[in-house]
């Protein structure tokens, strides 16, 4: 019984659960396994992982081989060749991922020197621009945010109509908004 003959039947009793013939086969296919896997990955220990791999898949997966459609060995061959390309194209994905990785690592998310200082110019804007209401205005817009009352809560502290309190945020809001722009403010003045 030459070889290739004997590789197809030994295959067909490990389909059916010959151990024997198992390790027959593997002493068979084994060099040649590792041999293309060695070529194809270039690292040895990476092709003794694949070969191992796919000798224990040609256990596994025996009842699928088709002796109709091409020889045990070449069988046994394409499921090495396809184990060792999808480990180079695992190992690809992973280099490339700790690529990504290691770019993201070394740019910074944010200056934090930078945000602290326009978050104090910001601070110092709002602060000056408040400084531009009148009296009355700005103690509408305090009352409403920074002390977190409603319009109407607003209106009772001041002892004045609820129409009164959004007129005065009104007016005060868009006083702030065209300081805050830049827009040159106009000091309110009231008639004489």
């Amino acid at each position: 019984m030459d070889a290739v003959d004997g590789a197809e039947e030994l295959l067909t009793r490990v389909a059916r659960g010959d151990q024997r013939a198992f390790e027959e086969l593997y002493e068979q296919v084994a060099g040649p396994v590792y041999g293309l896997a060695r070529r194809v990955l270039r690292d040895s220990a990476q092709a003794e992982e694949v070969a191992q791999e796919v000798l224990l898949e040609m256990w596994r997966t025996a009842a699928r081989y088709d002796p109709a459609r091409g020889g045990a060995l070449s069988w046994v061959l394409t499921l090495a060749h396809r184990r060792a390309v999808d480990r180079v194209r695992s190992v690809r994905a992973a280099g490339e991922r700790e690529r990504r990785a290691a770019r993201r690592a070394a740019t910074p998310a944010f200056d934090q020197v930078a945000e602290e200082v326009e978050s104090g110019l910001e601070r110092e804007s709002v602060r000056r621009c408040l400084g531009g209401l009148t009296a009355l205005q700005l103690q509408a817009v305090t009352l409403a945010y920074y002390e977190g009352h409603t319009y109407r809560e607003v209106a009772r502290r001041l002892s004045v109509p609820l129409g009164t309190v959004k007129t005065r945020m009104r007016d005060g809001l868009l006083r702030l908004r065209a300081c805050l722009d830049g827009a040159p403010t106009r000091r309110y003045r009231p008639p004489a």
